[in-house]
Order: C-alpha cells, then structure tokens, then sequence
C-alpha cells in the first residue's frame, strides 16, 4: 500500500470549524426558512399540517448545512 503524496490541509480538521454564533445564526435561518415555506404551503394548500412540516424541513437544513466561514 502507498501513501498519496498530497499533504493534508489540516489532517485533525477543527481549523474550519464553525464557531457557535454561526452555528446558532444557520439553524435560526434555516427555522425562518422553514416556517416561511410551511405558511405558503398551508396557503395555497389550506392544509395546516405543512407547517409543522415546514418547520422540520427547516430545522433539518440549517442543522445539516455548514455556516460559511468567515
């Protein structure tokens, strides 16, 4: 087996971590996000459960979705 010779940028990973203030900042965007989605939704479909649904979605992005560096 042979190593690749390419050196790793930062091989422990935590030099572009996010802080907790963007962390915080991506998940309350993303809960924004998501229960504006849920109200248009229940608009036009006049079926309140797509808010709850909405928010989820919501959650889930800004949960899942790296905050960008700064």
């Amino acid at each position: 087996m042979s190593k690749s010779s390419k050196p790793k940028k930062n091989p422990q990973g935590k030099g572009d971590e996010p802080t907790p203030e963007a962390r915080r900042k991506q998940v309350l965007l993303g809960l924004a996000m998501g229960a504006v989605m849920g109200l248009v939704l229940w608009y036009f479909t006049q079926f309140w459960m797509w808010f709850p649904a909405g928010l989820t979605v919501g959650l889930a992005t800004g949960v899942i979705m790296k905050p960008p560096a700064k």
